[in-house]
Formats: structure tokens, sequence, C-alpha cells
């Protein structure tokens, strides 16, 4: 069983006794049961600093995997997990780290990007709403020969403590012969959210790594606009579990990738 923190790095609202700004160091597990603080004066905040306190968090038992919310903490950190030997990750699914900074009310939002239009030399040829049972959606797909597969354990339905029939909505796109292209832009991109967005025109949003943001489909189409009002009631039912599925056609033969998602916080 790997040994996973949360880490942040950032500067604090505290001074020190000399008016300092200071820079402090957060590290804990998923459930809180251990944590680690650590301060010093913006001065001495390197990666070097940051490798010094981690050895001291861990004492014998440094982790395998140190995750990593803010995107001004990720070089740092990973500079100091490098020295150590320990992977970072950069994610925004850090929920005990941000519970603990929201007690502390220090600042956990991060600042996103304008949506960016996806790249014109990966978009499919069609796409749609759909919704699989809860109770099917990791069955359908485990078992399958598909490039890009992405369930996490902790967003299997079952592991929400979701009803097998409850429908979890989602996205369908059929790439033609870009499907492989788009499916492996989406790995490397690291999806985490798939929003509508009503505007002028509506929109179809992908929130992905740490504050990137991709516009996937615009369309003033009544009846699309009301799928995808339909799409986001759905997504409070399912407690945000949402998926995204890439496939070349609609025959149901073979899929390019899967990505189980669910809203931020």
């Amino acid at each position: 069983m790997s040994l996973i923190w949360q880490a942040d790095f950032y500067r604090s609202p505290l001074q020190n006794v000399e008016g300092q700004t200071l820079w402090e160091l957060l590290v804990c597990d998923a459930t809180r049961s251990f944590e680690f603080t650590a301060s010093c004066p913006q001065s001495q905040a390197n990666s070097t600093w940051v490798a010094q306190q981690l050895q001291l968090a861990g004492q014998e038992k440094l982790p395998d995997v140190i995750q990593v919310f803010r995107p001004q903490s990720l070089s740092l950190i990973t500079t100091a997990g490098n020295n150590l030997g320990i992977k970072v990750e950069a994610t925004r699914r850090t929920l005990a780290l941000k519970q603990w900074l929201a007690a502390k009310q220090y600042p956990v939002t991060v600042d996103k990007l304008p949506p960016l239009p996806l790249p014109e030399n990966l978009w499919g040829e069609e796409w749609r709403f759909a919704t699989i049972p809860s109770g099917d959606i990791v069955d359908e797909f485990i078992e399958r020969p598909i490039p890009f597969l992405q369930i996490p354990d902790f967003l299997k339905p079952i592991n929400l403590g979701l009803a097998s029939t409850v429908p979890i909505p989602g996205v369908v796109i059929y790439g033609g012969r870009k499907s492989m292209r788009l499916a492996q832009w989406l790995k490397e991109n690291n999806p985490v959210s798939l929003n509508y967005i009503a505007g002028a025109p509506d929109g179809l949003v992908l929130e992905a790594g740490l504050v990137d943001r991709w516009v996937l489909a615009t369309f003033t189409d009544e009846e699309v606009t009301a799928a995808g009002k339909l799409y986001q009631e759905r997504k409070q039912l399912s407690q945000g579990l949402h998926f995204l599925l890439v496939q070349p056609d609609d025959s149901g033969m073979t899929y390019s990738g899967l990505w189980l998602l669910q809203d931020e916080d």
C-alpha cells in the first residue's frame, strides 16, 4: 500500500516578529491522522528547505507520492521530492488538505485560466449527452481493451455509495479517425470534470490539470441546451460523478478512452 501525502507551500497570512512574510508548509494524509506544519521567512523559501522539512515530517518513513493542488507550490515541492526520491503528483483532488486550509482560513481557491478552444486537429465528428446506470459503468468497460481507461477507485459508484439504478450522466464523442489522437491528448491533459455552461452560445467546458480549461463544444440548438441542463441536474443526483467516453463510431465495438470524472467541491 503506497503512502500518499498532500502538501501545500505558500505565503501565510502570518508574519514573524520582524514583520517578515512567512511561507508555510502544510503536509497531511488523506484522513488527516497525520499532519505536519513548518514555516520560514520568504528569503529561505526554497526547495532545499522544503526537502529538509519533508525529511523531518517523515522521520524514518517518507511517502511514495506527494499530491499538490496549487500551481505556485508545484515546482518547489517537485524539486524537493526529486531530491528525496518521492514522486510528486499535480492534482486538484486534495480534499483533506483543502479542508485543513479552509479551517485555518487560508486561501484555497486557485486562479483558473480562461477556457481555450480545443485544438482543431483533435475534434471528432460528433458528440452527444448520454447516461449509463451506476451499477453498469465499471463492469461495462473494465474488462474491455480500452487504450486509455481512467476509473479511479475513489470514483467507483459503489465507493460513493450510489445506488445501482442511479443514472450516471456523461458525454460521448465519436472521434472517427481522430479518436485515438483525441484520447491521447485527454490523457496528457488529465481531465477533472466536464461542465455544461449556459451562455451565448452555450458550451461544454473541460476542467483539466490544475488550472486548465478547454471548450470542447459550443451550441445554440434548443434541444441540445435542454439536454445540457438535464446533464447538469443529473450530476447533482450522482454526487457530481460523470463520464467522458471517446470512441471512433457508434458501433459499440471499439473504444479509445473512458474517464470517470467528478465535479470539484
